[in-house]
């Protein structure tokens, strides 16, 4: 079989360097050159200094974030295993059931749940007709987190599934005729076999759970600040680029250092790292 060329391979990939060129490092500079200058363009560190002021928002967002990804990790690992033991008919069903909301709008899916449980939404409708007390949902850091969870919760379930899908059968039935139950081949076998994929569903689930802004607008109705909402506001609504850009770029690190955490569960081949 005949192999490319030195030559014909920079032509092959010169597409993607100038979309990475362009996309990808060129916004980035554009990040961190605002973040170190005044509205004159001169040097400064001003906005890295005022960034102390958003301590809480930075904690408060961090927080949501690891919240939101230990529950889609709760909810989604024993599905992703029960559909992994499934014919495989049924898992196409149930993963083309699972992703099917998400061929909606994003802001139509978030919208639903603030008609859910607004104060006079269908949850406490349905409360006030049995006879139950109505409960406060709405503007609160529940509410939040459960927009989160709803609508990034598929990102987690399928690089779950895609790895316990794969694993070798063979290794558990070896467990049981060791002696183990199958608490044991869970802890033992199944769990530290779909590392790769649990990495992969946190990285999913937590970067834009981290850099959201919409869901706790409307979920909080603007009550309840994160990192992506500062961001929108001083790009949006006071025109301070600079400033902007600092949270930006303290965003981008947030989300790098998160991803590395990640990648030391596994190596370049997605396999476990021992």
């Amino acid at each position: 079989m005949r192999t490319l060329s030195n030559t014909a391979r920079r032509m092959l990939s010169a597409p993607y360097a100038l979309w990475s060129l362009l996309f990808i490092l060129a916004p980035m500079l554009f990040v961190v050159y605002y973040a170190f200058t005044d509205k004159s363009g001169a040097f400064s560190l001003d906005n890295i200094k005022g960034l102390t002021g958003y301590a809480g928002v930075f904690g408060r967002s961090v927080w949501y974030s690891v919240a939101a990804t230990v529950i889609c990790f709760i909810i989604a690992y024993p599905l992703a295993l029960c559909l992994a033991g499934m014919r495989e008919r049924t898992q196409r069903t149930l993963i083309m059931l699972i992703m099917l909301p998400m061929w909606m709008s994003f802001l139509i899916r978030t919208y639903a749940w603030l008609c859910l449980l607004q104060d006079q939404g269908i949850v406490n409708g349905v409360l006030e007709r049995i006879n139950l007390p109505r409960i406060h949902m709405i503007n609160t850091p529940g509410a939040v987190i459960l927009g989160m969870v709803y609508n990034y919760l598929p990102y987690m379930i399928v690089p779950l599934y895609n790895v316990l899908s794969k694993l070798d059968k063979s290794l558990l039935e070896a467990s049981h005729d060791l002696g183990a139950n199958s608490a044991q081949s869970l802890m033992r076998v199944t769990l530290p076999l779909s590392l790769p994929g649990i990495a992969s569903g946190i990285t999913m689930v937590f970067v834009p759970s981290i850099s959201t802004f919409y869901i706790s607008q409307k979920m909080s109705t603007n009550n309840i600040s994160m990192i992506g909402d500062v961001i929108e506001s001083q790009f949006i609504t006071a025109y301070n680029y600079n400033m902007g850009a600092a949270i930006s770029l303290v965003l981008m690190v947030l989300i790098l250092v998160s991803m590395m955490v990640m990648r030391r569960f596994t190596d370049s081949d997605g396999e476990v790292v021992v």
